[in-house]
């Protein structure tokens, strides 16, 4: 597998970040790397195939939302929020509650047995 690319702080658009976010599937990704974890690609659940599901991650990664590692046959993913910090203040923040109070993404969580 080649090595993934992720935009530098300053190649990250907000029109990428925006379109981006406007899956639920992503969404709701996104609701769960909020909590600053690592997460392992398989302790993702959400109610698509794998391969759609990382297509999903592709997108989030391509908009500068998510930084992904890979480790031997295992890929891992966090949520950038240090760098959407920085390149939009505030702006993270604002779109998690506003996707916390109108439940968008709520189908997507973590497989049992992953870490709550």
């Amino acid at each position: 597998m080649q090595k993934a690319h992720h935009p530098e702080l300053g190649e990250i658009a907000l029109t990428e970040v925006m379109g981006a976010l406007s899956d639920p599937i992503r969404v709701g990704l996104v609701r769960v790397l909020a909590d600053g974890r690592e997460r392992g690609w398989g302790q993702l659940r959400a109610p698509v195939a794998k391969s759609t599901l990382s297509h999903h991650l592709r997108v989030l990664r391509d908009a500068g939302l998510t930084r992904t590692r890979q480790e031997g046959t295992r890929c891992y993913v966090t949520l950038r929020r240090d760098d959407l910090q920085a390149r939009f203040p505030g702006l993270l923040q604002v779109v998690l509650s506003a996707m916390e109070i109108d439940d968008v993404g709520s189908q997507v969580g973590l497989r049992d047995g992953a870490d709550p």
